[in-house]
């Protein structure tokens, strides 16, 4: 592989979009998942360091060339957005306090049932009321669906040069070009998981400032429960808003955080 290949900004989107789940996974430790029992940490803290251990896996295959083998990883990224995103949903949907364990949750996390296949959930995801309006915004066209197709005309060889992909020393005349939609690919599953999780769980985008004084027993600042945590604002501001206008300005009416 030529100093082209490994010097595409690839590399240094998966590197930030991983170190991105490790901050959320830290972040958002402390909140408890409502509708489970026996986890003493969130659930949603292990979703998202594996997420981060995939985006690491996609890197590592990818700057050695394999391209075929990283879209079938980016299909199993795509999976792990959904399935997040409809746990998340699902809980808020179903849990209460006549119903405090929601129990298709639950017995996912305890290895007791498993979760539905992809089409189901992402079903479910696109009829959700509450997410109508953001829904709108990133289902407007064939885009996820495309993305959807390439990841499994790649996991499945559906076409043969798409096997040719895998081979590192064969001269593929638009292997730039491969890897630039790869890197778009990889984006807008990125936008779909922070556009549906700000929208739905706008809490994880909370600072410490609050939690940290309440620690040292000191008064919070005012407003300080709706302070945005730096590495939130900084991927809102690169990723959602420079690509995405449209959803950050429906993430940001729909939420009391203070996002810029």
């Amino acid at each position: 592989m030529g100093a082209v290949h490994k010097e595409h900004p690839v590399f240094k989107q998966l590197s930030e979009y991983a170190e991105f789940y490790k901050d959320l996974a830290t972040s958002v430790m402390g909140w408890v998942t409502q509708g489970t029992m026996g986890s003493v940490l969130n659930i949603d803290t292990y979703v998202y360091s594996s997420m981060q251990g995939t985006l690491d896996s996609i890197k590592d295959i990818l700057i050695k060339g394999r391209i075929n083998d990283s879209y079938a990883l980016l299909r199993k990224y795509h999976d792990s957005v959904i399935i997040n995103v409809y746990s998340t949903l699902y809980l808020e949907d179903n849990f209460s306090f006549e119903n405090f364990v929601v129990e298709k949750i639950n017995d996912w996390l305890h290895g007791k049932e498993q979760l539905p296949e992809y089409r189901i959930m992402s079903d479910y995801i696109r009829k959700s009321e509450k997410l109508a309006d953001i829904n709108a915004l990133l289902y407007k066209d064939n885009t996820y669906k495309e993305i959807r197709d390439r990841c499994n005309d790649h996991t499945h060889y559906n076409f043969y040069h798409n096997l040719l992909l895998n081979d590192n020393e064969l001269y593929i005349k638009n292997r730039f070009g491969i890897l630039n939609r790869f890197s778009k690919d990889l984006e807008n599953l990125f936008i779909l998981h922070l556009s549906h999780l700000f929208y739905i769980n706008d809490k994880y985008m909370m600072s410490s400032d609050y939690i940290d004084s309440m620690d040292l027993g000191l008064t919070p600042e005012e407003g300080s429960q709706y302070f945005v945590a730096p590495f939130i604002q900084e991927i809102f501001d690169k990723v959602i808003k420079k690509n995405r206008m449209d959803l950050a300005i429906a993430i940001k009416n729909n939420t009391a955080m203070k996002l810029e």
